[in-house]
């Protein structure tokens, strides 16, 4: 892909997979919902989630998103990345609610929505994911059925 196409696809894609490192040195594998800042992810998480451990540990973490239902549709991008947590507590729940208004049908939180999430933040640490390296991608579709 190129970098607009990869930049489309990102915003356009709705599950990331984050993959950490344990303590035991085994991936630790989880989907988040995000946006992309600046063209690149954020998330949050709960700030005792192992993911949130892991990455308190080892701040690197892996990231795919990809599409497709059949081997020629295939396509997705993978990103290496250096995580920096964010803890700030407003920051965090307006990272929360922007997050939260991208999943929402027509983007609109109800006021009571957007509190819940302001009483979520104390619980939760950003994520913001610092790309490290050009990402990998794939677009199964421009092979033309030669594979």
């Amino acid at each position: 892909m190129t970098p607009a196409e990869r930049q489309a696809f990102l915003a356009e894609q709705r599950v990331l997979t984050c993959a950490t490192i344990g303590r035991d040195g085994w991936p630790h594998l989880m989907p988040l919902w995000y946006v992309l800042r600046e063209g690149e992810p954020w998330a949050w998480t709960y700030a005792a989630s192992q993911k949130a451990k892991n990455l308190e540990r080892d701040p690197r973490a892996t990231l795919q998103v990809e599409a497709g239902d059949t081997y020629d549709q295939l396509r997705g991008v993978m990103l290496k990345t250096r995580v920096e947590l964010e803890r700030d507590v407003e920051r965090i729940a307006a990272l929360g609610i922007e997050i939260m208004r991208r999943y929402a049908p027509g983007g609109d939180l109800p006021p009571e929505a957007e509190a819940a999430f302001r009483a979520q933040a104390t619980k939760r640490v950003g994520l913001h994911f610092v790309p490290v390296e050009e990402p990998a991608t794939w677009d199964h579709r421009k092979l033309g059925g030669t594979y």
